[in-house]
């Protein structure tokens, strides 16, 4: 099974909500080696006039990939996971997501291309907060290899 051409346009409406919670954010950065004390310090955030420790900008992939697996998930994409190979990410920040945000994300299917044998995907992620609060925009590219 090929990928299915009809998921262009297709919206998968946001999922569970998820919590950013301060460790998430220090373990967050200390994986990506990001150093601004304000990932770290409830302190130094405030004095930079945040609200609490304030998240990595590529943070944003937490939320955007736990989008992107309801279409990996969806029997009617015709995607294997195994065959998907992670192309490009690029972020754009309305503002930047500190601990004790409630965020959720909507998918949105916005290009198919076929390549070869294989096929790339595009999709974007609006992540906003469960008030509604733009957060980020994400736009992510799949490469789904054919099978052999």
């Amino acid at each position: 099974m090929g990928i299915n051409p009809d998921l262009v346009g297709r919206i998968y409406p946001a999922g569970e909500s998820y919590q950013v919670g301060r460790e998430k954010i220090r373990e967050f950065a200390a994986a990506t080696k990001a150093a601004n004390r304000a990932h770290y310090e409830v302190q130094a955030a405030r004095g930079l006039g945040y609200s609490d420790v304030v998240a990595p900008p590529t943070f944003a992939i937490i939320i955007a990939q736990r989008a992107d697996a309801q279409l990996i998930s969806d029997p009617a994409s015709g995607i294997d996971f195994s065959r998907v190979v992670h192309a490009d990410q690029r972020f754009t920040h309305h503002r930047p997501i500190v601990a004790g945000d409630e965020l959720l994300a909507e998918l949105y299917v916005d290009q198919i291309r076929e390549m070869g044998a294989g096929a790339m995907i595009t999709t974007r992620a609006e992540i906003t907060t469960a008030a509604g609060e733009k957060i980020a925009t994400t736009v992510s590219s799949l490469l789904v290899r054919a099978e052999d």
